[in-house]
């Protein structure tokens, strides 16, 4: 009975028990907020679990600042040495990924790839470049922060700067030579074997014995709502749902009752909103689609020959262009899908917009309205009373004037008790 007794216990207390293993996870995406969440989970956990490392496999163009930042504020701070690793063959850590990837404890490349080409890049509010003077407090900015970075890790500095300053790139192999990273390696497995039972000095000057021996490596994928999140993030399809986000909110507004576009459209615009928090949004483009739509709706009020229409449209795409303020090509729409998308959603709101004004212009078909004007046919003489057939029906009728039997007759009024006045057509 102890020995059950035992055997429950430690059953119980293994969640509350620290194990050694080694982690892994893999950053294929521009750093941005979800990125960065996925990055200091890891860490979390590594410190939870007493993790002997943390692998980062990196394969990104770059990405946020802000988030870079609180990447590698975490990384520096983390009680579990981290690899930073750009793999597989072919990868790149560039921009951010190169911060983050100095910041670590242990940089590692794979064959064929390359890291580097960090110097910063910004756009204004008005999606123009920076101005001088701004750009250079900027990169003297970055060029501080890497040289600092890159000192404490006791890697090549005057390299980690020329990378900031003059945007370079390197190979694994000047990277190796020129003392920028620990080693060019082909798997986990080479990381693992060559720093084993090998000292490394932390950010804080401790010096940390590394045992890695018989330690298996465990991937952390990324949680369900992170893999949501990153696939609303692209910023192709973060457009896309604020295009039929407007599009179903106009459509129901004109057409009040339809109930399916309106729902549509508000869950289209709510998710491009959410993305619109992880992407860096330019207000003057936003503005400037929302512009495009009033332009379309005057074209229809106002006799401008298609003025208003080649604006609107000319509005749709350089706000679409401007729309999302990213300092990095990835994290921008592709201007081979803006220009044909936002010239066919500038058509499709002419073409709903023209329906919705025929149909408030187009002549009642019903009621008082539709019966007025219509031509029908005497069915008796008209002695100033009688029956006419009009609209398929036989209605009493009162003439201004005597109308013989099979007479065309007018509609030109509708009365009480359910008649109507005619004149002879």
């Amino acid at each position: 009975m102890k020995k059950i007794f035992l055997a429950f216990f430690l059953i119980a207390l293994l969640p509350f028990m620290g194990h050694a293993s080694i982690l892994k996870i893999t950053i294929d995406d521009p750093i941005h907020p979800i990125t960065s969440e996925y990055i200091r989970n890891a860490i979390d956990r590594a410190e939870r679990e007493n993790a002997r490392l943390l692998i980062i496999a990196l394969n990104t163009p770059g990405g946020l600042d802000t988030s870079m930042r609180e990447i590698i504020e975490r990384i520096l701070s983390s009680k579990t040495p981290i690899v930073a690793f750009v793999s597989p063959s072919g990868a790149r850590s560039a921009s951010a990924g190169f911060f983050i990837a100095i910041a670590c404890d242990i940089f590692v490349m794979a064959p064929g790839t390359n890291t580097g080409a960090a110097h910063p890049v910004g756009v204004s509010i008005t999606g123009q470049s920076m101005d001088k003077t701004m750009e250079e407090k900027v990169t003297h900015d970055a060029a501080s922060y890497i040289r600092t970075i890159a000192e404490k890790r006791g890697r090549n500095i005057k390299m980690a700067e020329d990378a900031v300053r003059k945007s370079l790139s390197y190979t694994e192999k000047e990277a190796l030579e020129g003392n920028l990273i620990d080693l060019v390696a082909k798997s986990e497995d080479e990381i693992i074997n060559y720093f084993n039972g090998k000292y490394i000095k932390r950010f804080d000057g401790e010096k940390l014995l590394l045992e890695l021996e018989g330690e298996k490596v465990v991937d952390i994928p990324m949680s369900a709502r992170q893999k949501f999140l990153i696939t609303i993030s692209n910023p192709n399809l973060a457009y896309i749902l604020l295009m039929l986000g407007l599009l179903g909110l106009y459509f129901e507004f004109s057409n009040p009752g339809a109930i399916l576009p309106g729902v549509l459209g508000g869950i289209c615009l709510l998710l491009a909103i959410f993305s619109f928090q992880i992407l860096p949004i330019n207000y003057v483009g936003l503005i400037l689609i929302l512009l495009a739509i009033g332009l379309f709706i005057l074209e229809i009020k106002v006799q401008s020959y298609g003025i208003l229409s080649i604006g609107g449209i000319t509005a749709m795409v350089i706000g679409s262009i401007m729309l999302i303020d990213a300092p990095i090509p990835e994290l921008r729409p592709s201007l081979n899908f803006i220009i044909p998308v936002a010239i066919g959603l500038s058509l499709i709101f002419i073409f709903l917009i023209i329906i919705v004004v025929k149909a408030h212009i187009k002549k009642a078909c019903t009621g008082e309205e539709g019966l007025t004007g219509e031509i029908g046919v005497a069915q008796t003489n008209l002695n100033l009373e009688g029956k006419v057939f009009v609209h398929g029906e036989i209605w009493n009728a009162e003439a201004l004037e005597e109308i013989p039997k099979g007479t065309k007759v007018k509609v030109i009024e509708v009365l009480k008790n359910l008649k109507i006045k005619v004149t002879k057509v």
